[in-house]
């Protein structure tokens, strides 16, 4: 029986996967695909390798033999799950690759913003000192809700240990193992937390689930931190609520249009941005890579894969 063959769905990978050979019938680049889906293709593709860019149903669709689409990144929202599930299409993706440096930049920005390092470095830099500087509120004891505890929420909760911080959580599912408190809904989270830490899910279920609801919850002295994907956040009603001081801060590293219109934020002092760098490390990036190259390889082995996205995940 021939080999399968591979699609490289995304131009960002096709450079990044060097003189990568897995044994497959054939390996398509973007430009093959150009001209639209050839007979070829539609008899012999198994597998489609995605940078986690919205991935067409009519392409799924144009391939009856697809049964993998291996995503490179984490997040997988334009991807379409429930129709993958529909035709038993498994999706992998590179969850827990870079988990421990989106929780380091995540803590990065909760104590930029919270210290206010950005606007201080500022004021040195232009020759001011302290002057006219009201003392900031200390960090010690405060109370931090983190939205969402994977891989990633729960390597923050780790590192907020070390700075005498309280922690608990809001998820769908229960996890009994985690050892820290699961407040009953996403409002009461809000309501209870000076902090809250956004590192749900990147599914479109989730979509819009920090809302003016929520940020109203959190106060005018709360600290909303993003490090997931920008469009679980309601982001006018954030702009919003920053204009207004309904809500004390903010320190975001992802948004919902990417890069984001800087005019959105030019005049507000009370939150600290970063361009979607979190997970951006050397070392991530070259372990995602193997990660993708080792599912498709384990497909291709006939073995089970090594990060399957399931229900539960």
């Amino acid at each position: 029986m021939s080999r399968p063959a591979i699609l490289i769905h995304s131009r960002f990978l096709s450079g990044r996967l060097g003189g990568w050979t897995p044994g497959a019938r054939r390996i398509y680049s973007p430009d093959d695909l150009a001209n639209g889906v050839t007979a070829e293709m539609r008899d012999s593709v198994e597998v489609i390798m995605s940078g986690g860019e919205a991935l067409p149903i009519t392409l799924v669709e144009a391939l009856p033999h697809l049964r993998l689409v291996a995503c490179f990144s984490t997040g997988y929202a334009g991807i379409d799950l429930a129709h993958l599930r529909t035709r038993g299409i498994a999706l992998t993706t590179a969850a827990g690759v870079n988990a421990h440096d989106v929780a380091d930049h995540a803590l990065a920005l909760l104590l930029a913003g919270w210290h206010g390092i950005p606007a201080a470095d500022a004021r040195v830099r232009t020759g001011g000192w302290r002057d006219g500087v009201a003392p900031r509120r200390s960090l010690r004891g405060r109370r931090v809700g983190i939205v969402g505890l994977g891989r990633i929420g729960m390597a923050i909760a780790r590192r907020l240990a070390a700075h005498e911080l309280e922690v608990r959580w809001w998820g769908p599912r229960e996890k009994p193992d985690a050892g820290l408190a699961r407040m009953p809904d996403l409002l009461a989270l809000a309501d209870w937390a000076d902090i809250l830490v956004v590192a749900s899910r990147a599914v479109p279920d989730n979509a819009g689930q920090i809302d003016a609801t929520v940020l109203s919850a959190l106060g005018s002295d709360g600290m909303l931190v993003n490090v997931s994907r920008g469009f679980l956040i309601d982001e006018d009603a954030l702009v919003a609520a920053l204009r207004a001081r309904t809500i004390g801060g903010a320190a975001l590293d992802v948004f919902v249009d990417e890069p984001t219109d800087p005019a959105r934020w030019r005049d507000l002092n009370n939150v600290v941005l970063t361009p979607h760098l979190a997970g951006f490390t050397r070392e991530a990036g070259d372990a995602m890579i193997g990660q993708l190259k080792t599912n498709v390889a384990r497909y291709l082995a006939d073995a089970p894969l090594l990060s399957p996205v399931t229900d539960s995940a």
